[in-house]
């Protein structure tokens, strides 16, 4: 079983693919040696592999272009015909880079929009305070005089009730409707709210940063209303 090289040529796919599996792509080649990888991420580690070995070739031939026209070796007929033949190697290398490229892209697509499928959603910063305090525990209320509902959560974070619904239509939350609304209907964190919360999320301007999670009180006591 071969193992990945230590230093291997970059290739114009590399980016996406790392964006794509969320690793390396020498993680992906281990991970590929060891068996650890299902049938879509093991096709395009080992496309990925061959568009490596495609890249080295054409390397190759650029560099060796390069010392023949460094100005090392005399000009002369022999020059020529070494020039030319190099010219039409690394030509034929880069149609087999250019080939094994095309073929590496299809096998990312189907890796590509798995990943997008799985990728949480894009939340604001309001909605991250809101997924951590439900997070702590929430529960949706009635009033039974003005008929109001109302979001009450242990850290008194302020969440309405249509903020509530667009959580809810994004999949990131969900209401427990077995409980009648006046006497308080749980809400919880969905799979995709959890990774939302897990996600790393990149620094925004100034002030835009989600608030830090509070810390998880042994006993938490409900708001009085």
């Amino acid at each position: 079983m071969t193992s990945a090289p230590a230093r291997q040529p970059r290739t114009a796919l590399d980016h996406r693919i790392e964006h794509a599996v969320g690793r390396t792509v020498e993680e992906l080649w281990r991970q590929r040696d060891d068996g650890l990888l299902d049938a879509p991420l093991a096709a395009l580690a080992d496309a990925h592999r061959d568009l490596v070995r495609a890249e080295r070739d054409v390397t190759f031939y650029r560099v060796r272009l390069a010392r023949l026209a460094s100005g090392e070796l005399p000009v002369d007929q022999a020059l020529f015909a070494r020039l030319d033949r190099t010219l039409d190697q690394l030509a034929e290398a880069a149609g087999e880079r250019d080939a094994k490229q095309a073929e590496a892209a299809a096998a990312l697509e189907p890796v590509e929009a798995a990943a997008r499928r799985q990728a949480p959603p894009s939340v604001s910063t309001k909605d991250v305070a809101a997924l951590l305090a439900v997070a702590q525990g929430a529960k949706l209320h009635e009033n039974l005089l003005t008929h109001r509902l109302a979001v009450a959560t242990p850290s008194r974070t302020r969440i309405s009730y249509a903020h509530l619904q667009r959580l809810e239509a994004s999949g990131l939350v969900d209401r427990d409707t077995s409980h009648p609304v006046h006497a308080g209907q749980p809400i919880t964190l969905t799979d995709a709210g959890r990774a939302v919360l897990t996600a790393p999320r990149r620094a925004g301007p100034p002030g835009t940063a989600p608030p830090p999670m509070p810390p998880v009180a042994s006993t938490v006591s409900r708001p009085c209303r």
